[in-house]
């Protein structure tokens, strides 16, 4: 887990969004956060993997998953995050 995994949760679900890779890492700067393109994408992979995210569609969108919402909550700590496969 990075600094910007927290950060990409935290804004999807604070958004109560579902997004791509482009759209998010657009809104992501255009609300002040400093992340390129290619951190979005990396960190999303990572974030699926961890099942902290999943694809909602065959377009590419993600949402934060229930467990993504208790990891944000303090339920879950980073030893709990167990790469899903």
């Amino acid at each position: 887990m990075s600094l910007k995994d927290g950060l990409i949760l935290e804004f999807l679900e604070t958004h109560d969004l579902e997004l791509p890779a482009k759209p998010l890492y657009r809104n992501l700067n255009r609300h002040g956060h400093e992340i390129g393109y290619s951190t979005v994408r990396q960190r999303l992979g990572e974030l699926e993997a961890h099942g902290l995210i999943e694809k909602v569609d065959d377009a590419g969108y993600y949402a934060v998953t229930d467990k993504g919402r208790a990891y944000l909550a303090g339920d879950l700590e980073v030893t709990d995050l167990e790469p899903d496969g």
